[in-house]
């Protein structure tokens, strides 16, 4: 019996070790904002205003010099591949089978979450189109370890 017990104990040790290896990780939140020709994504501090000032973006196209993701994710990572935040676009001319990728590579923090932004400026916001959907997701090399989507993705 002591035997079993011992082997069962190995076991379940040999699980642990192994799942905590792995990578493991979140995406807390994602916020798509316009950028004006400044820069600027909110003319104040305030919550409200910038809500305010993203929609007046979104009305007037003229005045937005791009689009910026600023993601908020976590991720344990403590040996292994790399770690990557992807985002992918669908606009009017890109589709889902073919969309607008945007990759960075990114360190996890033990224990904290951490904010990372991706942008599309300049003349490659011109060219992508109006922005229908959105996915982001975290990887580790090739492993998905989690994403957050628009309601159109």
């Amino acid at each position: 019996m002591r035997a079993l017990h011992s082997i069962a104990v190995a076991l379940a040790f040999s699980v642990f070790a192994a799942s905590a290896a792995d990578a493991t990780g979140r995406v807390i939140k994602v916020l798509p904002q316009y950028v004006d020709k400044s820069g600027r994504v909110a003319l104040s501090p305030s919550l409200f205003e910038r809500d305010a000032y993203q929609a007046h973006l979104r009305d007037h196209p003229s005045e937005c010099a791009g689009l910026r993701f600023s993601i908020q994710w976590k991720a344990r990572n403590k040996s292994g591949p790399g770690l990557k935040l992807r985002t992918e676009l669908i606009t009017t001319r890109h589709t889902k089978s073919s969309p607008l990728v945007i990759e960075t590579p990114v360190k996890a923090r033990s224990g904290w979450s951490r904010w990372t932004n991706q942008s599309l400026m300049g003349d490659a916001f011109r060219e992508a189109g109006e922005l229908i959907a959105w996915r982001v997701s975290l990887w580790a090399g090739d492993k998905l370890l989690a994403e957050r989507k628009s309601f159109l993705w």
